[in-house]
């Protein structure tokens, strides 16, 4: 037996692996991972992979980074944690001082929670408090846009509209406003990003018009709609919100936990629509890929809302054990200084340059509706035909077929659904892109060549992408 199938055994004696069919295993393997370096990962039995998808979006710089782990290792000697009600500690401080100085101008405050989904939980009730304390307990109500993902707590889940993981708990959901997105795969042919998004603001507009009386805030995941199949629109669309929001007088959330940090070609992708969001939730790469660790940021207005005396519960009752943790601020800390001292930004323009030059072939692949890029997030979509873009059926899982090609030739690609994508390290090199371009299409070739079964009803879940 070897290391890996050792490991693997032990593995599923004990383990319920997330976003996963367990009965999946009986056939497909799980792979145990000893150790990382750079943009790889290496098995127990010396096999490497390329991580291609930043290990669900969030390394940044690479596994094993050397200047992130000596941050955390000098931390680790001066203070593992503390509680942060009446306590706080330097890199907290820090960290809040770096968030608010490179964010877009007007967030001043920082509000800590461990992850993503909790991050959104805070956005979320922080808004509706923030309009009981002003008077307003009608506005309790949140605007998001179709195919959106924002995590899987059940308030962000019911801003989310993905009906494969919110249907079984409507029960326990919130009720929103959901809003038809701007994403740009639909538009008609001979249409603009631009004009197909500011075309598809006239539903937003229409819904603020309508119910802006009872809406706390609208909620959106900036250019980049991920889970959904990292689907794209354009930055109009934002600036238009941002606007309309003013005049309704309604919160705007920035959902940039996926799309923050370099994601999009600048460090956060508001930055292209030149919006300050009310609410704007950070996690993932934050700490380069490290440690559970999420921001909230928002304004001095929202934070004066909740400033009072004790005794009249206006504060903002809201609590993680693991808040602000010094450990997880390090790491943030260290990811801060190389966007800094590097000029990654720039840096990237050139790799997301060599994305889109690898996979230019695939725009003539029959079975490739669009190649779409924004920033180092690139995404190739896979159909039965390419005219009408009709999708392969989900159950036939086309993309598990591309993953499990890659994994053989030695690259972590995991596919949404149909959809095919890069979102790698920013440490990758022009080689290795054209490594998993070489991987991507070989896979999507074997993916594709097999017709599509008549068995399958599509009808179920028409919209079905799995999350990564």
């Amino acid at each position: 037996m070897s290391l890996n199938d050792a490991w693997m055994q032990r593995d599923l004696a004990v383990l319920w692996h997330p976003c996963t069919q367990m009965k999946d295993h009986e056939k497909l393997p799980v792979i145990p991972i000893k150790r990382g370096e750079g943009v790889w990962l290496e098995d127990f039995d010396g096999k490497r992979y390329l991580d291609a998808v930043s290990s669900w979006w969030v390394n940044a710089f690479g596994h094993a980074n050397p200047r992130i782990n000596q941050r955390i290792k000098d931390q680790l000697d001066q203070l593992e944690h503390v509680i942060l009600a009446g306590f706080g500690h330097q890199p907290v401080i820090e960290l809040s001082e770096r968030l608010v100085a490179v964010t877009p101008p007007g967030l001043e405050r920082v509000f800590y929670a461990d992850n993503g989904s909790s991050c959104i939980e805070v956005a979320l009730k922080m808004s509706y408090h923030y309009w009981r304390n002003h008077g307003h307990s009608e506005k309790k109500r949140f605007v998001t846009l179709t195919n959106s993902y924002h995590g899987e707590t059940v308030a962000a889940m019911s801003v989310g509209d993905v009906s494969l993981f919110t249907d079984t708990y409507k029960p326990l959901l919130l009720d929103t406003l959901k809003v038809p997105s701007p994403d740009c795969y639909l538009r008609p042919d001979g249409v603009s990003w631009e004009a197909h998004s500011r075309l598809m603001f006239a539903h937003m507009e229409q819904t603020l018009a309508e119910h802006h009386h009872e809406v706390a805030a609208v909620i959106v995941e900036p250019l980049i709609q991920g889970a959904c199949g990292m689907r794209m629109y354009h930055p109009i669309y934002l600036t238009l919100l941002r606007e309309a929001c003013d005049r309704y007088n309604v919160h705007l959330i920035a959902d940039e936990i996926a799309v923050g940090f370099g994601r999009t070609g600048t460090l956060f992708a508001c930055e292209q629509a030149g919006i300050t969001p009310d609410f704007m939730c950070l996690s993932k790469a934050l700490t380069g890929g490290y440690l559970p660790l999420a921001a909230c940021l928002t304004t001095d207005d929202v934070y004066q809302a909740f400033y009072d005396e004790y005794d009249t519960l206006r504060a903002f009752l809201h609590s993680h054990s693991y808040t602000g943790n010094p450990l997880a601020c390090a790491a943030a800390l260290a990811t801060l200084d190389i966007f800094r001292d590097d000029d990654v930004i720039n840096a990237n323009k050139k790799l997301a340059a060599r994305m889109a030059q690898s996979t230019e072939h695939l725009k003539d692949h029959p079975h490739i509706a669009e190649v779409r890029q924004t920033g180092m997030a690139i995404a190739m979509e896979m159909v039965q035909d390419k005219a009408s873009k009709t999708a392969y059926p989900w159950q036939e899982r086309r993309g598990l077929a591309v993953y499990q090609h890659a994994l053989s030739r030695g690259a972590l690609l995991r596919p949404l659904g149909n959809v095919v994508y890069f979102l790698p390290p920013y440490v990758i090199s022009e080689e290795q892109i054209d490594f998993l371009a070489e991987v991507a299409t070989e896979g999507i070739d074997q993916a594709t060549s097999k017709k599509v079964s008549v068995a399958v009803n599509a009808a179920l879940y028409p919209d079905f992408t799995h999350p990564g």
